[in-house]
């Protein structure tokens, strides 16, 4: 599979997601999901199942149509902050996961894999919109070990 193959299936499956969803519900609660974009290293497109009380899961897809592409999914704990004198919905988060893609940077189309983490600052807008800021190390495994580190700010918009 070529990383512009993957691209278009990335690409229909997130138009599928969201054909299937309700703007009249639209709210952050237990089981909605929030798709919007990420800009940073890598920049994209990112997709979240928010939980209140148990694990959140993350997803982006990233790419640069002429160098990479790759999938990134992480489970999350979302935790409020609560401190005095800030009337605003603020939550940090932290969370280990895994990512796979396409490289030819270097070479040609060459698989990546690897595991990563994420830490960061959630921003929350009336329970429809979130803002975020993540750092995010990862480590690749396949096809050698090597390290490396990103992050980006974002938005997302709950279904």
């Amino acid at each position: 599979m070529t990383s512009r193959s993957a691209l278009r299936l990335v690409g229909l499956s997130l138009l599928l997601v969201l054909a299937g969803t309700s703007l009249a519900h639209a709210q952050r609660t237990t089981g909605s999901v929030g798709f919007g974009g990420q800009i940073g290293e890598p920049s994209g497109l990112t997709l979240k199942v928010y939980n209140e009380t148990a694990l959140s899961y993350d997803f982006l897809a990233a790419w640069d149509l002429d160098d990479f592409f790759f999938l990134n999914g992480r489970a999350l704990w979302n935790q409020d902050i609560n401190a005095e004198n800030i009337d605003q919905d603020f939550e940090w988060f932290v969370g280990p996961g895994a990512f796979v893609g396409f490289d030819d940077r270097d070479t040609d189309d060459e698989a990546v894999f690897g595991i990563s983490g994420t830490v960061g600052l959630t921003f929350v807008v009336d329970r429809r919109f979130e803002f975020y800021g993540q750092i995010t190390p990862r480590i690749s495994v396949i096809p050698d070990t090597d390290g490396d580190g990103g992050g980006g700010i974002g938005f997302r918009y709950y279904f």
